[in-house]
């Protein structure tokens, strides 16, 4: 326990000091381009911390440094969208009740409607909603179906609408079938071709930046070699 303070207290002393040492010339720059170099090296080990685990106190130890890194560059959206997905993946995979893991959800749509106001790009911040969506819709299946399906549906749409390449839209909306019970037109079978449409955007898809949203293609991986592996058995 006291070792992960002190890493914790280390990286945000890291963030602080870029903030520190790398003050804006004029009111409207930030820290992520004041010293690019620092502060897109300490978010980047952030982020991939976060990508590489399913440890609800993992994900929230993510969480707190990018807390942190909002702070030293708060007009960057890209903090405030990992934080809203390290909280959605945490309400996935959290043992806690339903009011605590929707408790979760709820910090989640806080996070991702402050990076909307920073400018977060439209389409990547859509694809989370929506898997908030989902989330919210995994805690209770038979109760909130009828709400969050549609809304899952909905949102994917808009996504897709403002950029069709995403692979996350596909992702998302393959899950959404995968879990829907066949007598509602879902089920693994219908969800195939979408697993192997978000494989094949994947193939293709260059984000922005090293910092830009590129998870899920390991997720769509995994889902098509248990497919295969289905069919050999």
């Amino acid at each position: 326990m006291k070792k992960s303070l002190l890493t914790l207290a280390l990286v945000a002393a890291s963030f602080a000091a870029v903030a520190q040492k790398s003050a804006p010339a004029t009111p409207a720059a930030t820290a992520a381009t004041a010293a690019p170099d620092s502060y897109t090296a300490l978010l980047a080990a952030t982020i991939q911390e976060l990508m590489s685990t399913g440890d609800p106190a993992k994900l929230k130890q993510a969480d707190a440094k990018l807390e942190r890194a909002a702070t030293v560059a708060p007009q960057d959206w890209l903090p405030r969208y990992y934080q809203a997905y390290a909280r959605t993946i945490t309400a996935f995979v959290s043992k806690e009740d339903d009011d605590q893991r929707d408790q979760y959800l709820n910090q989640a749509e806080a996070a991702l409607g402050q990076a909307r106001k920073l400018g977060g790009e439209a389409s990547e911040l859509l694809v989370l909603q929506a898997y908030i969506y989902q989330a919210r819709l995994s805690i209770s299946p038979m109760l909130r179906s009828m709400q969050y399906s549609k809304l899952v549906t909905e949102t994917l749409a808009a996504a897709k609408k403002v950029n069709p390449a995403n692979p996350r839209v596909y992702l998302v909306q393959a899950n959404n079938l995968y879990y829907t019970p066949s007598m509602f037109g879902g089920g693994a079978e219908v969800a195939k071709p979408i697993f192997q449409e978000a494989h094949a955007r994947f193939a293709t898809f260059k984000p922005s930046s090293v910092l830009a949203p590129n998870w899920g293609e390991r997720q769509v991986k995994g889902r098509l070699k248990s497919y295969e592996t289905a069919s050999a058995n």
